[in-house]
């Protein structure tokens, strides 16, 4: 499974790109508004830290597009910003016909706020390089989620579509692993979800032990530093 983190501090991606070798990186209005920079600021100096590599950002359009030419219109100006920029449209029916047509440009695109398999399996017929379904908020709805992810990629693999499923909205470690083993190909989360899903106190634990351990027996070396 590929990790994605859903970010747009400069920063965070940096720390994740080296200490985690993160796959990608999603962005969206809400994470670009927290950093008090321009959007073209931000996405191009998130673009500048994985130049030369196959790492791709999901930039999203303005989300008050309501015709699918200005959703082209802007992924074009954008995906020729920065090679590894991947366009974010909408799950409707104008984002679904926005991405057929970027796609018959060679332009990658996310179709995100995915809430259906309905609207996962218009996305792969499109042509989607990514589908998101976001699984948050429909549990936070009551909505199952597992089952939810699981009919996508099911759907996925019946007709061989290429579409990967990056499932978002993800707010916690027990959500990632659920995405895992669902047969998710990517999930995207935000920094102190992975902070936090890497940790466990019992490893603080056992760790606090072996030192003690470590402590009362000799090295064997006595020119060896510990």
């Amino acid at each position: 499974m590929k990790f994605f983190l859903d970010s747009a501090h400069v920063h965070e991606i940096a720390h994740a790109l080296e200490m985690w070798d993160i796959d990608g990186v999603t962005t969206n209005p809400r994470h670009v508004e927290v950093t008090g920079k321009p959007f073209l600021t931000v996405i191009q100096e998130i673009g500048r830290l994985v130049q030369g590599t196959d790492k791709t950002i999901s930039t999203e359009i303005n989300p008050y597009h309501e015709r699918w030419q200005d959703m082209v219109a802007e992924g074009e100006k954008l995906a020729a910003l920065c090679p590894n920029f991947v366009i974010k449209v909408p799950s409707t029916e104008a984002g679904f016909k926005a991405c057929q047509m970027l796609r018959a440009e060679g332009i990658r695109v996310n179709v995100t706020v995915c809430f259906s398999a309905m609207q996962a399996l218009q996305a792969m017929r499109m042509g989607a390089t990514y589908v998101s379904p976001f699984i948050g908020w429909k549990e936070a709805n009551g909505e199952p989620s597992v089952s939810f992810i699981e009919e996508i990629v099911e759907i996925r693999n019946n007709y061989l579509f290429e579409t990967e499923v990056l499932v978002a909205a993800v707010r916690n470690g027990r959500q990632v692993v659920d995405a895992a083993l669902a047969g998710a190909d990517i999930v995207t989360a935000g920094f102190a979800v992975y902070q936090e899903g890497f940790d466990h106190p019992y490893t603080h634990v056992g760790l606090a032990k072996f030192q003690d351990f470590w402590d009362k027996t000799p090295y064997g070396d006595e020119e060896a530093t510990r």
